[in-house]
């Protein structure tokens, strides 16, 4: 009945973030939550602007939350920091946003809108985040030994920022490995943390 209000495509959707979440190691509470503060950004994000909800991406997990993407001033950028740090919820802010001048910001809108374009330096093709986080995705999907639901990762101007929690750090060594030799990413920055060892 559910498919049928929403459309076929929008229940495709459903049903596949429904199952990434069943096997989340996130606890339904933390969830719940980590939804709820994304929810809140993103209202806050669209308050003070609909493009920087075009410019600015906020990833949360486990009420840590990972800031990126680029503004054209500086004290944007601040305000959405403490904004952020505000919020009682939210245990840690990782503000990764980059301030660029409006013709670099202009310039990797451009780039990520076309995927790939020839660099003004003649030094080969520039690769677009989206492409980059596609490609990404792509690969760790497919690793049988990692469980890429327990990542996020967001790629800004090549480079490649990632949260979430890792069953090992053999895992997330693989994880980092994996990214870093994707085409396009000149840098990963890693806010991942490992998953409790239980007690015996």
């Amino acid at each position: 009945m559910l498919c049928i209000s929403v459309g076929t495509t929008a229940c495709t959707a459903l049903v596949l973030e429904t199952a990434k979440k069943l096997r989340e190691d996130r606890q339904t509470d933390d969830q719940v939550s980590d939804a709820q503060i994304g929810v809140s950004l993103l209202s806050a994000l669209s308050d003070r602007g609909s493009s920087l909800l075009l410019d600015v991406n906020a990833d949360v997990w486990e009420s840590r939350v990972m800031l990126t993407g680029t503004v054209t001033d500086a004290k944007v950028r601040q305000n959405l920091v403490q904004m952020a740090r505000s919020d009682k919820r939210i245990r840690k802010v990782h503000d990764e946003i980059q301030v660029l001048s409006a013709i670099e910001h202009a310039r990797r809108l451009r780039v990520n809108r076309y995927k790939e374009e020839v660099s003004s330096e003649g030094l080969g093709r520039v690769v677009g985040d989206f492409w980059i986080e596609t490609k990404i995705s792509a690969k760790l999907i497919a690793h049988q030994d990692v469980t890429s639901v327990n990542y996020r990762w967001r790629s800004v101007r090549n480079i490649t920022y990632l949260i979430g929690r890792a069953q090992s750090q053999s895992e997330l060594t693989k994880v980092l490995e994996i990214i870093s030799e994707t085409n396009g990413v000149s840098q990963v920055k890693s806010f991942v943390e490992l998953k409790p060892m239980l007690k015996s």
